[in-house]
């Protein structure tokens, strides 16, 4: 279960992946778009007045520039997760409808983690470190499966946890 600060501390690191130049097209493409959309609009005879013309054109410019910066953003986070970030941007480019986004979304790779000791890159789900031994999440001493740290019971075979003292794992105080 995550709290408000997790989420809030996550939502800004995802924010963080985005290069400087996806702010900049953002803005171009936004502006861009308006300004072409009330003008080009605007030279229909039977067009929609200047102030109806004006909130399409920032409509249809606010969905152009968000579009724009989701390519920007699967541009980066697929190099930061170790897929290619040239066949996963052409992608979302070119599959019409979204759909190229979407599929990034739910085919993309876990983020890779480090050890907290050896710096070394491990896999997300991993119990222990593969270079140092490590012990990466704690485990029931009973039935020796992954628990969340603040557990105060295992979830799959109810005996009770106690942290341990001097020790990041958690260790059986008594079974019911």
């Amino acid at each position: 279960m995550t709290t408000g600060n997790q989420t809030s501390g996550r939502s800004k690191d995802e924010i963080r992946i985005l290069a400087p130049w996806a702010y900049y097209l953002f803005t171009t493409v936004f502006v861009t778009t308006a300004v072409l959309f009330v003008t080009v609009v605007g030279m229909d005879p039977h067009a929609p007045r200047l102030p109806i013309r004006c909130l399409l054109g920032v409509l249809c410019g606010a969905m152009l520039a968000c579009y724009a910066v989701l390519i920007g953003y699967i541009n980066q986070d697929a190099g930061q997760r170790g897929m290619s970030r040239v066949w996963w941007t052409l992608l979302a480019i070119f599959v019409p409808n979204g759909l190229g986004i979407v599929l990034y979304f739910v085919l993309r790779k876990p983020r890779s983690a480090h050890c907290p000791q050896c710096d070394a890159e491990v896999e997300p789900g991993f119990s222990f470190c593969p270079r140092c031994r490590n012990r990466l999440q704690p485990t029931c001493p009973h039935c020796q499966r992954s628990i969340d740290p603040g557990n105060k019971f295992c979830p799959y075979c109810g005996g009770a946890l106690e942290p341990a003292v001097g020790s990041s794992s958690t260790v059986a105080t008594s079974q019911p």
